[in-house]
Parts: C-alpha cells; sequence; structure tokens
C-alpha cells in the first residue's frame, strides 16, 4: 500500500507543475510593471505593496538583506533617467535608473527582478554613489536610441549567441593583450556611471589645467585613453590591470531587442599584475597600486553578432567580495553563469 501511495503520488506531481503559469506568461509589459511597483514602493519606504514569494531573496551591493532595509532606510525619490531590459521567457528584468537618496543625492541604480506566477522571487540591486554620473546621464534626457530599437527579426540572434557575443568583451578585457578577438561594431560606444568612457571629445585636464582635446596614439600611448574607439581600447592592449573578471552571471537576455544584462566583478590585484607588455613589445607598468574591486553591472546591444553600446552601472567593493548569489567557487571563477532558457 505504501509503495502505491508513493506511485500516484509521483504520477500526480506533472500535473501540479503544468499548472503553474509558466516564466513566460509575464510578458514584456508585465515585467516592466514590476519595475513600476518595485520603485513605487521603494519611495515609499513601504515593502508591503509589493507582491513577493515567501522564500524572496534580496540582496544590495551583494550583501543580502531583509527587504525594506539598506536604501529603502535613505531614499528620497526618483531620478529622470531609466532603461528597462526584459527577458519574458526566463520571467526576469532590470533596469538603470537614476534615484535621490537623502538629502536629495543623486545616484544610480541597477535593479533585477526574477518573477514567478507573479511574485517576484529575488531582488538584486547595485547602488553607485556617483552624483556626477547620475547627472550625466540626466543631461542625455533619455537612454540611446539603439537600447530602446528593436532588432529586425530576421537579424535576431539565439540566446546563446547573444550571451556569448556579450561573454567575449569580458574576456577581451580581462589580462587585455591587444591580440584578442574583439567582436566591436564601428559606432561601438561606453557609457559607465554616465561618464563617456569611449570616443569622448576631450579628457579632463591634469591638476586643473586645461582639458584635452587631441587623441593620444593607441599604438605608441602608455596611457589609455577614454577618446579612443571600442576596438582602439581593446587593442592597446593598456587594459591588461583588469586582471580577473569573474561572478559573470547573464541573467537578462532580451532577445526582442538584442540586450543582455550581466552581473561581474573586475579585479585589480595590483603587486606584479601590474607589470605587462604592449602588443609591439614594450614593457609597461599601469593600474591601481593596491588590490581592488569593481561590482559591475553591464548592459550590452548586440546585432548581428557585434557589440554597439555598452553601459554600465559599477561601485568599488572589498577586493574578491561575491556576489550573494553564487557559491564562493563561481564566484571566483571567469566562466559563463546562464540559467535561463536555451
Amino acid at each position: 500500500m505504501k509503495r502505491l501511495l508513493i506511485a500516484l503520488f509521483a504520477c500526480a506531481i506533472p500535473s501540479v507543475v503544468s499548472a503553474q503559469p509558466a516564466a513566460g506568461a509575464c510578458d514584456r509589459a508585465c515585467l516592466v510593471g514590476f519595475i513600476d511597483q518595485y520603485l513605487d514602493a521603494l519611495v515609499a519606504q513601504d515593502p508591503k505593496r509589493l507582491p513577493v514569494a515567501a522564500t524572496v531573496k534580496f540582496t544590495e551591493n551583494g550583501q543580502r538583506l531583509t527587504l525594506g532595509d539598506g536604501f529603502w532606510n535613505s531614499v528620497t525619490g526618483k531620478g529622470t533617467y531609466r532603461v528597462d531590459v526584459a527577458d519574458p521567457a526566463a520571467g526576469q528584468v532590470g533596469t538603470f535608473v537614476t534615484m535621490r537618496e537623502a538629502p536629495g543625492t543623486p545616484l544610480i541604480m541597477a535593479l533585477r527582478l526574477k518573477i514567478e506566477s507573479r511574485r517576484i522571487t529575488e531582488i538584486e540591486v547595485l547602488l553607485a554613489h556617483s552624483e556626477g554620473g547620475a547627472k550625466n546621464l540626466e543631461a542625455l534626457g533619455k537612454p540611446r536610441a539603439a537600447l530602446l530599437r528593436a532588432t529586425p527579426p530576421a537579424d535576431r540572434m539565439s540566446r546563446t549567441d547573444l550571451v556569448r557575443v556579450a561573454n567575449m568583451y569580458f574576456s577581451g578585457m580581462q589580462q587585455n593583450n591587444g591580440k584578442g578577438q574583439y567582436p566591436f561594431a564601428d559606432d561601438c560606444d561606453r557609457l559607465e556611471n554616465g561618464g563617456q568612457t569611449t570616443n569622448a571629445k576631450s579628457v579632463a585636464g591634469r591638476n586643473g589645467g586645461p582639458p584635452r582635446t587631441t587623441k593620444l596614439d593607441p599604438k605608441t600611448s602608455s596611457t589609455y585613453d577614454s577618446m579612443w574607439s571600442c576596438r582602439e581600447q581593446f587593442e592597446s592592449g593598456l587594459l591588461h590591470f583588469v586582471y580577473r573578471i569573474r561572478d559573470r552571471r547573464y541573467l537578462v537576455v532580451d532577445q526582442e531587442r538584442g540586450l543582455v544584462l550581466a552581473f561581474a566583478f573586475f579585479d585589480h590585484p595590483a603587486g606584479k599584475t601590474r607589470d605587462f607588455q604592449t602588443p609591439d613589445g614594450r614593457s609597461l607598468t599601469a593600474g591601481p597600486q593596491q588590490p581592488w574591486t569593481w561590482e559591475i553591472a553591464e548592459l550590452f546591444k548586440v546585432e548581428k553578432g557585434l557589440l554597439h553600446e555598452i553601459e554600465a552601472v559599477l561601485e568599488r567593493a572589498p577586493y574578491g567580495m561575491t556576489s550573494g548569489w553564487s557559491n564562493w567557487e563561481n564566484g571566483m571563477s571567469d566562466k559563463i553563469q546562464y540559467a535561463g532558457p536555451k
């Protein structure tokens, strides 16, 4: 009798599982609506407004907290810049948005939500306390057009290929030697915390001096230049000091718009890792002199196998910290972490 009951229970499991709404049942508008709800509840400092699962997990800058703690205590309002990325197939949605924190200081927030059965099961927040960066984003007025534009159906890539191309960016920067395969489109451009870090028209002068408006030569310079293109920066080999890019989690993949939202950590171990050779054989020393980690959320626009717009939100973190979402081994690895549909 006991075996019969176990067998009957096992047979019943598929019907129970199939009765649950699929992750894709929450379409783009539905997912973006959860971002709206989250921001409204956040500004009201009232997490009870959110439809969360009993097992909801919440992290802020890699630290697991009780929902309602952390930035919920100091938020004062929304900013005016926001770009969303939605993944109905995986039930994931993310946004880069400017916010206000007491006493009204602008900052940038990267937010990721996972939705299951119309409930929020995961909340991941990265706060970049960059007042100037937030103001720069708001000065744009709106996100760059390509981040909002749908990819023509005939040009849409598989989820696997979108992640593969995005990961080539991290792999090309890690211990950069200028000799890798760099899938940059001619119009590739990057913002980091609202700052123009490629194709800049000028670079701030040193020690209060006048800004520099002439590009350095990427083939002979010993100094990395934000006036260079994406390709020039990588082919210069001068990004070698980004020694390790790890805990690479590709969680929101928007096939319709060709967007990939990834979370990762950039390590600068200092010491001997600062010594390297340029592609033409020159010996250089560059990069932070003390161990340093950036916690980063990075958004990639991928079309026809090439990287176009890139946008990053980043905050300095304790050296070697992990996201709070990976085990230690994956958190210290540079392998792709992707658990969504193929």
